[in-house]
């Protein structure tokens, strides 16, 4: 299983935003060499997020690319679905039906019961963790603690 370069770098854009000091913004030019994209990627980048609800862009000589809202009111999962899908949805079945117009299994498929509990706990992960928490340094994994409510990772230690 893999996440996309457009999820991956989408998301690290968005971070480049969210990391200004409150009332900056950041061009594309800008986000493209911090990042090593090209300027064109950039933007493509740019217009999901922005279509998304995740950044808003001002025109002109003082013009960039802001947070729409604050870190922590941007979740993970939300971004991660608009830059890429999610990696099973009600759909899966009829782009994977062969050269038939429903899959052969469609009525008792154990496979579509797998990817039903890999996104269920893909979810589970990506859901509760929002951008203000991608924010600081490299925490490993072993240390952190997931909580019930969306947007609330924290050190495991604390």
């Amino acid at each position: 299983m893999k996440f996309s370069a457009q999820e991956e770098y989408g998301l690290r854009c968005l971070l480049q935003i969210a990391r200004l000091p409150s009332g900056q913004s950041m061009t594309i030019p800008e986000i493209g060499k911090l990042e090593g994209l090209t300027q064109p990627h950039v933007a493509k980048l740019m217009m999901i997020l922005r279509k998304g609800g995740f950044i808003t862009s001002t025109r002109g000589q003082a013009g960039g690319y802001t947070l729409a809202r604050s870190p922590d009111m941007i979740v993970l999962g939300d971004v991660l679905n608009a830059l890429g899908g999610r990696l099973y949805d009600e759909e899966f079945c009829g782009k994977h039906s062969g050269h038939n117009s429903i899959c052969t299994h469609a009525i008792d498929c154990s496979v579509r019961s797998v990817w039903q509990v890999v996104q269920t706990a893909v979810d589970d992960v990506v859901f509760k963790i929002n951008l203000a928490d991608l924010m600081v340094s490299e925490t490993p994994a072993t240390n952190v603690r997931f909580y019930s409510e969306p947007g609330r990772l924290q050190p495991a230690h604390s």
